[in-house]
């Protein structure tokens, strides 16, 4: 059997699953840290509930990732997950979701793995969303189950610190009601509202077109460039504060 006879025959098993992202389908790509619990209590034993170290290399891996050849308009990451939103004219690897998984989790880990000094994996799945306000409710979603993994996570390790096993200190938290978790804290010299943003809001990365001044030596003369940085937001608003950074981040065509 020839060579080109062989692909086609060995090729259709290759891509008989392969599925394509209609047209003007919004695309989140999720990325969650596979195992990170061991990771980051045993491994690299991180400060609980939260660490600026760890949160620097979320942050650099999701800039990684907005660079890396697709176009992303707005990363979103807490704890250890990373939420991409593409523009809606993505049209990269014709929209096949099998390549978009691959190499944002591939990317992902490599990055993430060479900032840590050893190995730190990452999984992906792509949500598909038909209009903007799905895409508004998806990150107010992220938002606020940040906001809720913050509060938790506080009144769990306060537990473990007055010497709680695991499990005692989950049951405790899951049969809490929010007042009284922030009472909790309180009681303990911790006030949840004057908590760091980031660490109940999560950061926000973003593009943002700057003007430059500079003088062209060739023409003597002052001249305008546009120029695009991110922007690293660690105090991100929240309700509708929140929606209009969205809308000002996401085009409507």
């Amino acid at each position: 059997m020839r060579l080109n006879e062989l692909d086609a025959k060995m090729r259709c098993f290759e891509i008989s699953n392969d599925f394509e992202i209609l047209p003007e389908i919004y695309m989140i790509a999720r990325l969650d840290g596979r195992g990170f619990t061991k990771l980051t209590k045993e491994i690299h034993p991180y400060k609980k509930p939260f660490d600026l170290e760890f949160s620097n290399l979320m942050v650099e891996t999701s800039k990684h990732l907005m660079n890396c050849g697709f176009h992303i308009l707005y990363a979103y990451t807490q704890s250890d997950e990373i939420s991409l939103l593409f523009h809606k004219k993505e049209t990269a690897f014709s929209r096949k979701t099998r390549k978009y998984i691959s190499i944002l989790a591939g990317e992902a880990s490599a990055k993430f793995s060479l900032l840590l000094g050893s190995t730190g994996v990452f999984d992906c799945r792509i949500s598909q969303l038909p209009h903007r306000e799905l895409v508004m409710d998806y990150f107010r979603w992220r938002s606020e189950d940040a906001l809720r993994n913050s509060l938790n996570a506080y009144c769990y390790w306060k537990l473990r610190e007055e010497n709680k096993t695991a499990t005692q200190a989950f049951d405790f938290v899951k049969g809490m009601s929010i007042s009284n978790k922030n009472e909790f804290l309180f009681k303990r010299g911790i006030n949840f509202n004057d908590l760091p943003l980031w660490q109940k809001r999560g950061i926000g990365i973003y593009w943002k077109t700057f003007e430059k001044k500079w003088i062209n030596k060739d023409i003597s003369k002052e001249v305008i460039t546009k120029q695009r940085e991110l922007i690293i937001n660690q105090e991100l608003p929240m309700k509708e504060k929140y929606f209009n950074l969205l809308n000002d981040i996401i085009p409507f065509t």
